[in-house]
């Protein structure tokens, strides 16, 4: 009696709309999520076209040995995992604070224009952005060189070939690009804190900064803590749009520009093994696993409350 009590719990007439609605996605996850994983045996197995995926020589693990025994794989490393440690930090700092200077203008219709300005950059593409940075840096057209050349400058600078500036150049971009979308998603959670909470907190005296300091910034910990899991569930992949159409894969940029993704692009059009490209997406997804749960068991220590699960 008991069993037929928890059937009739876990499916209930009235949620099968829900279930109807939830349906598509469910779709979509199998299809492309879910199927595509038995591919995941090529990391084991040398490709060969003819025999297919199943029927390929199986070759353990030696496939991965392409990651982690060349010459380039410290730098390559070193890279993603720096970059993606700056994009998170730098990115979520700025998207909290744009999210509370917006927050504070009155007028809807300024606001919703900020927001606009702000989302823009986000739905350009990479060959786009790289578009608009050539017209800044190119060597015989560029606007920087044009500038300096007015400024008194004898010589032009093949920027694409001056590496101490790529760093910060890639975290500017990259910012740039990405922070007014996440900008978006706080501004949508502090939207829907209760004007109960400043209108006491003006009545006790408070100020703006202290408002946003014990009343906004609190109630955005969980979104915050959500975004970070997220975020550090990637930090071993890098945006090949970013390190490789940006950059336009220039050889005297590898030092400072090269990551996972670009070198692992470069080797599977150089040699064509699928099965070493394999092993690379499968090495990242369990690297990325690991730091998603490894970051969510943190934030469970620093606050139970704001963890995934």
């Amino acid at each position: 009696m008991s069993a037929k009590k928890k059937k009739v719990r876990l499916f209930r007439k009235k949620d099968i709309p829900l279930y109807i609605m939830a349906l598509p996605t469910i779709l979509w996850l199998i299809m492309f999520c879910y199927l595509p994983m038995s591919g995941l045996v090529l990391a084991f197995e040398k490709y060969n076209v003819k025999d297919g995926i199943f029927g390929s020589q199986f070759v353990g693990l030696k496939n991965f040995e392409y990651l982690f025994t060349t010459t380039d794989a410290f730098i390559i490393t070193r890279n993603t995992v720096l970059y993606n440690v700056v994009f998170i930090a730098l990115n979520l700092l700025l998207s909290v604070l744009i999210a509370l200077l917006l927050n504070e203008i009155r007028s809807k219709r300024v606001g919703k224009t900020y927001q606009t300005i702000y989302m823009m950059p986000y739905f350009l593409s990479w060959a786009v952005v790289s578009i608009l940075l050539t017209a800044f840096l190119d060597y015989n057209n560029g606007f920087v060189n044009k500038i300096l050349q007015l400024m008194g400058e004898s010589g032009k600078t093949d920027w694409y070939k001056v590496k101490k500036i790529w760093p910060f150049l890639l975290v500017f971009i990259n910012a740039w690009k990405n922070v007014g979308y996440q900008a978006v998603l706080f501004i949508a959670v502090i939207s829907g804190i209760p004007n109960d909470y400043y209108e006491a907190a003006v009545l006790d005296g408070a100020t703006r900064l202290q408002q946003a300091l014990y009343i906004t910034i609190p109630h955005l910990r969980m979104i915050i803590a959500i975004t970070l899991i997220m975020s550090v569930g990637n930090i071993f992949r890098g945006d090949f749009g970013l390190f490789y159409t940006v950059t336009k894969n220039t050889g005297a940029l590898y030092s400072v520009t090269d990551v996972i993704d670009t070198y692992i692009y470069r080797g599977l059009t150089n040699s064509g093994n699928v099965g070493m490209t394999a092993a690379a997406g499968l090495y990242q997804s369990v690297v990325g696993f690991v730091a998603i749960m490894v970051a969510n068991r943190v934030v469970t220590k620093v606050d139970p409350d704001s963890a995934m699960f």
